[in-house]
């Protein structure tokens, strides 16, 4: 190894050695860096790749927790935020106004779902994040319970089993994901749960749509059962994302559309990590043709560079917070809020869709990766492959059995990411899954590699 190559990975190493002295990393068990759990540092990113600062090129495979769209480092967003930094980089959104707020709004709105026969979303409400949104969106369909003054005892939510909205205390407690909810339940609110309509659950010989009416017609008899007390609905739709990638049928959102009108209560629609274009639509609930109530948008919105969310609002709930009161306004607000720079990204990434035609263009892309996922599907230890527009998911379980799991102390999540991770793809499992999200910029090549490095994963993790 020539002298240049020793200083490039002692640069590495001394990235590695200040940021574990200093930094406290987010979803980890500290104890398991630096050995267990291999650190990457980061130099820079371009397109599907991210550059360490020893020159090595690893391929982002889940679009750096999936709010990635177009490539790292797009430049038609990054000079956007320039222009934008140089005109107006902030400014309280209490009493004020800016061209880019506004002109994003009017964009999302254009471009959000729709349903015949009902009027759609209008009205935009700016928040700094995903779990922020969904906070957004309990407030707002609980306060407006409140100020119609004839439905005191709607306090109550329904979420789904193994859904996930976020880590705040709110967002966490309409989410069902044991990890990261049981430490902290003492704290929580108590939401009702309802059955997954998650097609991996299916009763043997049963249809992806038969499982989702199962669950829909369970979710009618818990709504029977709940009359009165329930004042929204929150869901992931099509895909539970941190809940292990499991997918189900667009009818039960036509249900749940259906079941929600009759009793009388808000529809949440999470589509914080399936919107924009991951689900093969724009938006996921297109391909049930339904229209929320609330619809919460994070991630991709700017494409991945700045941190924004957006909570689409009909006008009937904007109309419920009209009042000479302040205490009957919606007084939830963020330092951030509405961020010309955040905004300006999003605006810019939006242009990009419309430009480079990228729905059409993903559908393509998705049709390559279901080339790819056959190959793998057959492997002996994997349960089941399967595919949202440009989600896929692999289902690792000992022989195949779908009955059966690996046991945890054996860490296969972990130890296919380590394998892919030498191999130069980032696969972040969630347990015993693993998954792609790449971003839409990735190319053939790239999906190859993607596809030879996912197979030698699971071989080595299930060794």
């Amino acid at each position: 190894m020539s002298t240049h190559d020793d200083a490039i990975l002692d640069e590495a190493a001394h990235w590695r050695s200040r940021d574990l002295a200093v930094l406290w990393h987010p979803c980890t068990q500290m104890r398991e860096h630096p050995d267990t759990l291999p650190l990457l540092p980061v130099a820079r990113a371009e397109g599907a790749w991210l550059v360490g600062h020893d020159g090595r090129r690893t391929l982002d495979a889940v679009s750096s927790w999936w709010v990635t769209l177009h490539g790292h480092a797009e430049p038609r967003i990054a000079e956007a935020i320039a222009r934008q930094a140089r005109t107006l980089e902030q400014v309280i959104l209490a009493g004020c106004s800016h061209a880019p707020a506004v002109e994003l709004a009017e964009r999302l709105l254009a471009i959000a779902p729709r349903e015949a026969g009902r009027p759609p979303l209008s009205k935009v409400f700016y928040a700094d994040n995903g779990s922020a949104g969904i906070e957004v969106a309990l407030k707002m369909a609980f306060h407006w319970f409140r100020n119609r003054g004839d439905e005191p005892r709607r306090t109550k939510f329904v979420a789904l089993q193994n859904g996930y909205h976020g880590e705040t205390i709110g967002a966490l407690s309409v989410g069902d994901i044991p990890l990261y909810r049981r430490i902290y339940a003492p704290l929580l609110m108590q939401a009702v749960f309802a059955p997954s309509p998650d097609a991996y659950l299916a009763r043997p010989g049963q249809s992806a749509e038969g499982c989702a009416e199962d669950a829909a017609d369970a979710l009618a008899h818990l709504l029977d059962a709940h009359a009165g007390e329930i004042c929204a609905l929150v869901l992931e739709p099509l895909v539970q994302c941190a809940g292990g990638m499991r997918m189900h049928h667009p009818a039960y959102l036509r249900r749940v559309r259906e079941l929600c009108d009759v009793h009388g209560i808000f529809l949440i629609a999470d589509e914080i990590a399936v919107g924009f274009g991951r689900t093969g639509t724009m938006f996921a609930c297109e391909q049930a043709g339904i229209q929320p109530d609330l619809l919460c948008l994070s991630k991709g919105l700017t494409g991945g560079f700045l941190p924004l969310a957006a909570v689409l609002a009909t006008q009937a709930i904007y109309d419920g917070f009209l009042d000479d009161s302040r205490e009957r306004a919606f007084l939830h607000s963020h330092s951030y809020t509405g961020n010309p720079l955040a905004c300006a990204a999003a605006l810019a990434s939006l242009e990009i869709f419309a430009s480079d035609e990228v729905l059409a263009r993903n559908r393509a892309t998705a049709a390559r990766m279901a080339e790819l996922v056959r190959g793998i599907a057959t492997l002996p230890h994997v349960a089941e492959a399967r595919q949202t527009g440009m989600i896929v998911a692999f289902e690792l379980a000992p022989g195949g059995d779908r009955r059966a799991a690996f046991d945890p102390a054996r860490r296969v999540g972990l130890r296919a990411y380590r394998a892919a991770l030498e191999r130069g793809v980032l696969l972040r499992p969630l347990g015993d899954v693993l998954y792609w999200m790449p971003p839409y910029c990735i190319d053939d090549a790239q999906l190859a590699l993607l596809a030879d490095v996912t197979r030698a994963a699971i071989a080595e993790a299930v060794a």
